[in-house]
Formats: structure tokens, sequence, C-alpha cells
């Protein structure tokens, strides 16, 4: 799947397999939604130093430090999308169940 078009489930078991979790859908003994709750993905955003801005096309974009921008409906998703790409390239295995 793509990178870009990740979202939900996808995108979060993506930012897992990217962390190199054991378990994609576990992190620190709890459900990891990467991309939906600022604690989770909030201190990604902080440690790969990926900038989010709001464009004015209703839009946000991520851009790391080094790698490809990213673009999303909300900064989570984007910075998400962004850390995703850096580390596992445009597109990602995905189990058929979450795409």
């Amino acid at each position: 799947m793509k990178t870009s078009e990740l979202q939900g489930a996808a995108l979060d078991r993506a930012v897992g397999k990217a962390m190199k979790l054991q378990d994609p859908y576990w992190h620190e003994g709890r459900c990891a939604w990467f991309s939906t709750d600022w604690a989770e993905g909030g201190p990604i955003i902080e440690r790969e130093r990926i900038d989010v801005l709001y464009e004015h096309d209703l839009r946000w974009i991520a851009v790391p430090q080094k790698g490809i921008e990213s673009y999303g409906p909300t900064p989570l998703i984007a910075a998400m999308r962004c850390y995703v790409a850096s580390v596992l390239g445009d597109t990602v295995d995905i189990p058929e169940e979450l795409t």
C-alpha cells in the first residue's frame, strides 16, 4: 500500500512496524494509536524532528529533517505518514484486512 494513502489501523500498524515493535499493535502495554493520540504520536514527531504545518488548501504537511514531505487531513496523520515513509519507503506491506 502507498504510504501516502495509509490511514487508521493500517497507518498505526505501519508506524509500529517502522519502530520495530515486536507487536506493532501494542506500545508500552497499550494499544498504539499513533495517528490519533498525541501521547503516542507526539514523541515520534519530537524525536524525529518532523515539522508540521497547515497549508491553505485545508491539509497538513509534515516535513522531516531528511526525506520526503507527507500530507494528511490532520497533523498526526501527516506526521505519521512522514515517519513511515522516511523509515520504510513509499510502499508498505499491510495485512489485507487493514486495507
